[in-house]
C-alpha cells in the first residue's frame, strides 16, 4: 500500500518538473527568436550603412591620418603619416623604368602612410623590409590602385598613379579619386642586385610583396573610410607590367582589373636576349685608336635612319596610308639587305643577328625575334640597346643593367662579374629556369581571375627595344589556346613606333585606366583605344584606334588625323 503511495508522489513531482522545464525551454526559445531577430535586423542595418557608404564619397581629414600612425597591422610598422594639401604632384625619379607619365599634375589634399613590413634580418645578414606608400585622397571614390614599380623596383615612388605610359596626359588615379599603394618589393637599391642572396627577398620581389602590400593597403583604408575598395586596380609598365600580369595569375581574388603595359613578363628570358645582343654590338663595333670597342657606333644614327626609312617606304602603306605609322606590322617583311647599299653588308649582318633573336649552336632561339618598325631610329631604341658612349665603356642599359641581373639575379647558381660575352648559350640558358619559375608572368591559367568578372588590358611598344613584342604576342596566342576565346576579359594592344613604356613616333598619348574603368565596372569593353600623338611624332594632331590583336588599324578614308578614319579589322 505504501508503495503505490509513493509512486503515485513521484508521478506527480516528475509531473511538476517537466512542466517547470517546458515553461523554461519556451522562454529559451523565444529569448533565441528575439536575439537572432535583433541580429537579422542589426545586419540589414549595417548593410544599409554599407549600401549607402558605397554610394557617397567617403571623406578623409587631417586628424584621421594622424590616427593611422597607430594602427597595430600584423608584422607592419606605419613610419610616418602626412597630410599633403592640395597641390602639384611630385616627379617620379624612377619614372625611366617605371614608364610613368612626364605630364605635369595636382592632386587633392590627401594623407601619405609610409611603412615597412616584415621587417627582418636577412640570410646574408642585412636588414629587409617591405617599404610602401599609401596615399589616401580626402574625397575618396571607393576605389584602390597598386602602382607597378620598373627595373629592380628598390625604391618607393610617390604613389600617385600617373598614367602609363610615359607620354600620356591622362588624369592620375589619386587625381580622381583613388587610393594609391607603391612598393619597394622588399629591397633597398633600384641597381642594387645583392637581394638575390636572399630567399625570402628574391620571392618578395617575385611575387610576394604584391599581396603583402594589398592586404595592409586595404586594412589602412577600411580603417580610414570605414569601408573597403570596391574595385580594386593594378597598373604598370615594364617591370610594373609583369606585376600587374603576375597580380592577375597569383593574386586574382584581390584585382579586379590589370593594365600591363609593355611587361617584361619573361624577364630571365629577355636578360637573355639582352646578353645576346650585348655580343653582337661588341663582335661589329669599329675600334677606336686605343683598340677600344666603340658599340654606339656599330649602328650610328645615320644607318638606323636610312633602316627605320627603310622599313617605312615597305611596310607603311600596307594599313591603307603613309603617315609614319605601320599599323599592319605582322605583315613587314622589310630585310636588311634592302638598304644594304646605304649602310653596308658588316651592319646587315648585325641587325639580322639581333633581330632574328638569341640563339643557340644549333640554331634554336632561346629568346624571341623582334620585329621591324618604324621606332628603330630613335633615342629610346638606342637608349636600351647600344647607347651613346665615344669610350670603350659602352652606357646602354643592356650593358649597365642587363648583365648582373643576368649573372646575379637570372642564373642559378649565381655568377657575378661575369661578361656577356662568357655567357655560354647552350649550357647556361637552363640556369635562368629556377627564377624564371618564380619571376615570370608567363602563365595561361586565369580561370579564377575570369570566373570572378576581372578584365585585363595588355599594351605593349612595337618598336620595345628591351621586351620583344613578338614575345608577348606569343603568349597572348597561348593563352587564347589554352582558354579559348578571351576577347571578354584579356585584350592585347599593340602600339607601332612606341619604345619601351613610351617614346617613339607613335600615338603614345592614351588613356588606358579610363578604357578599363568602363569595361570593369560599366561593361563597356574596349573595341579600340584613340591614342593621340606623342612628342616625337612630326604631327601633333594626329590621332588614330589602337586595336585590340589581332585586329589592325586599317584607313577606310577621310581625315589621315582623325581616329574615326580607321577601322578595327
Amino acid at each position: 500500500m505504501k508503495c503505490g503511495i509513493l509512486r503515485v508522489e513521484i508521478r506527480a513531482e516528475r509531473n511538476k518538473v517537466m512542466k517547470k522545464l517546458k515553461i523554461v525551454l519556451t522562454a529559451l526559445l523565444a529569448t533565441a527568436i528575439s536575439v537572432t531577430a535583433f541580429a537579422q535586423k542589426l545586419n540589414n542595418q549595417k548593410s544599409q550603412v554599407k549600401k549607402i557608404n558605397s554610394e557617397v564619397p567617403k571623406v578623409a581629414t587631417k586628424e584621421q591620418c594622424e590616427n593611422l600612425k597607430n594602427i597595430k597591422i600584423y608584422q607592419t610598422n606605419i613610419i610616418s603619416t602626412e597630410w599633403k594639401e592640395e597641390g602639384p604632384l611630385e616627379e617620379d625619379e624612377n619614372a625611366r623604368f617605371s614608364g610613368s607619365s612626364t605630364a605635369k599634375a595636382s592632386a587633392p589634399a590627401h594623407c601619405v602612410v609610409r611603412g615597412e613590413i616584415e621587417k627582418r634580418k636577412g640570410a646574408d645578414g642585412k636588414d629587409y623590409s617591405i617599404g610602401f606608400e599609401l596615399r589616401l585622397p580626402s574625397k575618396w571614390n571607393n576605389k584602390f590602385l597598386f602602382q607597378g614599380g620598373g627595373g629592380l623596383d628598390g625604391t618607393v615612388s610617390p604613389a600617385v598613379g600617373k598614367a602609363r605610359p610615359s607620354g600620356s596626359t591622362a588624369t592620375p588615379a589619386l587625381t580622381r579619386g583613388y587610393a594609391v599603394v607603391s612598393t619597394d618589393s622588399g629591397h633597398s637599391g633600384s641597381r642594387n642586385t645583392s637581394f638575390a642572396k636572399d630567399q625570402q627577398a628574391v620571392l618578395n620581389y617575385a611575387f610576394q610583396s604584391t599581396g603583402k602590400v594589398t592586404n595592409v593597403a586595404k586594412q589602412l583604408i577600411d580603417e580610414m573610410y570605414n569601408l573597403m575598395p570596391k574595385h580594386s586596380y593594378f597598373m604598370g609598365c615594364s617591370n610594373g607590367g609583369r606585376e600587374a600580369m603576375q597580380a592577375a595569375m597569383y593574386y586574382p581574388n584581390e584585382f579586379d582589373g590589370i593594365i600591363a603595359g609593355n611587361p617584361g613578363f619573361r624577364l630571365s628570358k629577355a636578360a637573355i636576349g639582352e646578353a645576346w645582343d650585348n655580343n653582337q654590338f661588341l663582335k661589329y663595333a669599329p675600334t677606336d685608336k686605343n683598340g677600344n670597342k666603340i658599340v654606339a657606333d656599330a649602328l650610328t644614327q645615320e644607318d638606323l635612319d636610312a633602316v627605320a626609312q627603310g622599313v617605312l617606304d615597305r611596310c607603311d602603306a600596307k594599313d591603307g596610308l603613309k603617315d609614319g605609322i605601320i599599323n599592319n606590322w605582322e605583315k613587314c617583311d622589310f630585310k636588311p639587305e634592302m638598304v644594304e647599299k646605304k649602310i653596308g653588308k658588316k651592319k646587315v649582318a648585325l641587325l639580322n643577328a639581333i633581330f632574328n633573336g638569341a640563339k643557340n649552336s644549333k640554331g634554336k632561339n632561346v629568346y624571341a625575334s623582334w620585329p621591324y618598325d618604324a621606332g628603330i631610329s630613335t633615342r629610346g631604341w638606342r637608349m636600351w640597346k647600344h647607347g651613346t658612349s665615344k669610350t670603350g665603356t659602352p652606357n646602354s642599359m643592356n650593358f649597365m643593367m642587363g648583365v648582373s641581373s643576368l649573372s646575379d639575379y637570372y642564373m642559378k647558381p649565381a655568377k657575378p662579374g661575369m661578361k656577356s660575352t662568357e655567357f655560354d648559350f647552350d649550357k647556361d640558358v637552363a640556369k635562368t629556369n629556377e627564377i624564371g619559375g618564380l619571376n615570370d608572368a608567363d602563365k595561361t591559367d586565369l580561370s579564377t581571375f575570369k570566373a570572378r568578372g576581372g578584365k585585363m588590358i595588355i599594351y605593349e611598344g612595337v618598336s620595345d627595344p628591351v621586351f620583344s613584342a613578338n614575345d608577348i604576342r606569343d603568349w597572348y596566342k597561348k593563352l587564347v589556346e589554352n582558354m579559348g576565346n578571351v576577347d571578354n576579359f584579356a585584350r592585347l594592344f599593340m602600339v607601332p613606333g612606341m619604345n619601351h613604356c613610351g617614346g617613339g613616333p607613335a600615338m603614345e598619348n592614351f588613356d588606358a585606366l579610363t578604357a578599363l574603368e568602363k569595361w570593369t565596372e560599366n561593361g563597356v569593353a574596349p573595341d579600340y583605344i584613340v591614342g593621340k600623338a606623342g612628342k616625337e611624332y612630326p604631327d601633333p594632331n594626329k590621332e588614330q584606334p589602337l586595336c585590340p590583336y589581332p585586329k589592325v588599324a586599317t584607313y577606310i578614308g577621310g581625315d589621315k588625323n582623325k581616329a574615326s578614319s580607321f577601322e578595327c579589322k
